[in-house]
């Protein structure tokens, strides 16, 4: 018997919460729940994170946490409750199952079976954001080798439990060499873990307009938050529909499972919404607490009910379905299935499912890391680039020298066109004379300079080598 915890949400939540809680139930599920209140009633009681202490501690003590959709109030600054439950209890792995239901389901893609694995806590979710001039916004894309590591060994781990035969990994390292840079190369570095299991790497834009349109060529993908949160969506409905997908969000002690659509408010109290996706994620559920027959049985008679036309208003086809059901009465139809298996589309089978056993994170010995210089961002309002270069080269140090100046990362100096359009916002790139050690109180003399120059600066960045190799990315141009 295991405790978890559950919440209803918002808007159409409670009804398909409580559908998919008659299934695990009649379906012989070993659960005992505890519920909690989270969302809208609790952002609008003056609580800006949208759940209590006591709702945390309940989800911390059982460990496994399934959630209806809720609704984050609009305006006032509220934070994304999904987004805090994933970064707070270490959820570092998004899992998406987009799977087609042809013909039963409306799809372009009638043999399309692939797993999404999304980085859950870095990249630009961190949401760190500064508006640094009149005309420019600041937001900190963070990777870290142990969140890239983690994640893609995950990935691995998950396509050799469940019998997956490739893992493609998605980046813009083409750009972002430092950043996706990193989790390419991680993805190269486990992978040779794994010699049974075939590899590739897409640049996510192409790769996305392929998955786009053969999805049939992917089994698992494996990305960063950003890419993951856009592309698993797009997965999901040309699969058939978004409303028909469930989420797993895993962490090293902590889980939480979802669906992946959100409240729908306006169909709320009226029987219509399909609580299929919920019910995805309650599946994901059974199988990571080891519950695996009982997710067996509920994942066929689901198929089952499918495939005999059984459907709620969402998917409801002329000539394909054959009755048109509310909420509680697709959850009884499944019910009425159990034990049975579809006979046209194809019948699920776990197999030693359960909780992924991953290595723990080994942190490596430190590098050899050497200061060589600094980037040093104004706000500067003059638009002759000449202007500036004079007065940034002006500033004397006894061992650093402006290198260049970019503009929104195109260098615009020295060497620039002048049809490079330039906002308020301005990087000055300070290196080492001759590749000489940089001390920092020379950076600390660089800075009082630009102050006594009248210059606003508005950030710095130590330029360091990593065992002689560039930690820092070269302007566009140079």
């Amino acid at each position: 018997m295991t405790r978890i915890t559950i919440a209803k949400g918002d808007g159409i939540g409670p009804e398909i919460m409580d559908a998919t809680i008659k299934v695990l139930e009649a379906a012989g599920a070993q659960i005992e729940i505890d519920e909690i209140e989270v969302g809208e009633k609790v952002y609008l009681s003056g609580n800006t994170s949208g759940i209590s202490k006591e709702a945390w501690s309940m989800i911390r003590k059982n460990k496994v946490f399934l959630k209806a959709p809720i609704t984050t109030p609009q305006g006032g600054g509220y934070k994304s409750l999904n987004v805090t439950t994933r970064k707070m209890l270490g959820l570092y792995a998004n899992v998406r199952p987009c799977v087609s239901l042809h013909p039963f389901v409306d799809t372009k893609h009638p043999v399309m079976d692939l797993v999404i694995i999304r980085e859950n806590e870095e990249d630009l979710y961190a949401g760190i954001e500064h508006q640094q001039t009149d005309e420019v916004v600041q937001c900190l894309k963070l990777i870290s080798i142990p969140g890239c590591e983690k994640i893609i060994r995950y990935a691995f781990e998950y396509a050799k439990q469940y019998g997956r035969k490739k893992v493609t990994c998605f980046s813009k390292d083409n750009i972002m060499k430092q950043s996706d840079g990193l989790f390419h190369a991680v993805f190269d570095e486990i992978g040779n873990d794994y010699p049974e299991i075939d590899k590739e790497h897409w640049i996510i834009d192409i790769g996305a307009a392929k998955m786009a349109d053969t999805p049939e060529a992917f089994d698992v993908i494996v990305t960063l938050n950003l890419y993951g949160d856009v592309i698993s969506d797009i997965a999901a409905q040309i699969a058939g529909s978004v409303g028909l997908a469930g989420s797993a969000n895993i962490g090293e002690e902590c889980a939480m499972f979802e669906a992946i659509h959100g409240s729908a408010p306006r169909r709320a109290g009226q029987n219509v919404a399909n609580p299929s996706g919920l019910l995805q994620g309650a599946i994901l559920m059974l199988n990571h607490i080891g519950q695996n027959e009982v997710a067996e049985k509920i994942h066929n008679a689901w198929l089952k009910t499918l495939e005999d036309g059984v459907h709620t208003y969402d998917i409801y086809k002329e000539n394909v379905s054959k009755q048109k059901v509310g909420t509680y009465q697709f959850a009884e139809a499944i019910i009425a299935r159990l034990g049975q298996k579809p006979n046209t589309l194809k019948s699920i089978k776990y197999n030693n499912s359960g909780a992924l056993q991953l290595k723990p994170y080994v942190r490596k010995g430190s590098a050899e890391k050497e200061l060589v210089g600094m980037d040093v961002f104004l706000h500067w309002k003059g638009m002759d680039v000449e202007e500036l270069g004079q007065l940034i080269s002006s500033i004397t140090s006894n061992n650093l020298e402006i290198n260049m100046i970019t503009n929104r990362g195109i260098k615009v100096w020295p060497d620039g066109f002048k049809e490079t359009f330039c906002t308020d916002h301005w990087r000055c790139r300070f290196k080492a004379k001759n590749g000489k050690k940089v001390e920092k109180s020379e950076l600390l003399s660089l800075l009082t300079e630009a102050n006594q120059k009248g210059l606003d600066v508005i950030k710095t960045e130590n330029l360091y080598t990593f065992n002689g190799k560039a930690g820092f990315s070269l302007g566009q141009g140079q």
